[in-house]
């Protein structure tokens, strides 16, 4: 079965049914149809920037979970540009990963230093996230109870176990299962969809406040 031929049902059904290259495709099928995908277009291959993000973002940064910690890992993706926009503006302290040097990360203080296009002025290099206490990844899909699957490839598609931290994210509700249909690539803590944020049901192993 393709992803194309997914149907909503089969996608959020018991057990692990399909693949984890099946799961994404209908995922990004979904939504494009919907249209709650935004640029850039298409989303296949990419964590997905979709409608709401601002707004996700900013029902995760005001969590209580979330606002414990002043200095996080945030992903580099175009979904996340809001959260990094909004937590630099509420004086917390980002590490995001060099997109030219595997490994280092930019460390940012400074709002403007959220566009990417600015990141690399503004941000100081750094070979370790001294300090941070928790992430917040990108996603494909993200379940209820505590399952993250991302892209496949590229930084952080297992999460970041070296560094044993708590990790959230944000997603559409459309990205949102009950239960992934095949294993999950990392495990997440929190969830932030518009208006709205979902704590997992099976709390995963890493530390959380």
């Amino acid at each position: 079965m393709t992803g194309l031929s997914l149907t909503e049902l089969e996608l959020t059904g018991p057990g692990l049914s399909q693949t984890a290259g099946a799961t994404r495709e209908a995922v990004w099928n979904e939504l494009l149809r919907e249209r709650a995908a935004t640029y850039p277009l298409p989303p296949h291959g990419h964590h997905p920037n979709f409608v709401g993000a601002k707004e996700a973002a900013a029902a995760l940064l005001a969590h209580p979970r979330v606002q414990a910690h002043r200095i996080l890992i945030v992903g580099a993706e175009r979904a996340l540009y809001p959260f990094r926009k909004q937590a630099l503006a509420a004086g917390l302290v980002l590490y995001i990963p060099d997109q030219k040097r595997a490994g280092w990360y930019l460390r940012l203080e400074s709002v403007a230093g959220a566009d990417l296009k600015r990141s690399r002025e503004l941000g100081e290099p750094r070979l370790r996230p001294e300090g941070a206490s928790a992430a917040v990844l990108a996603c494909v899909a993200a379940a209820r109870d505590g399952g993250r699957l991302s892209k496949g490839f590229g930084w952080a598609w297992n999460g970041l176990p070296e560094l044993n931290l708590p990790v959230f994210t944000v997603a559409h509700r459309r990205m949102l299962k009950d239960a992934l249909p095949c294993p999950p690539d990392s495990p997440v803590h929190l969830i932030g969809l518009p208006g709205e944020v979902v704590k997992v049901s099976r709390e995963p192993d890493s530390p959380a406040p």
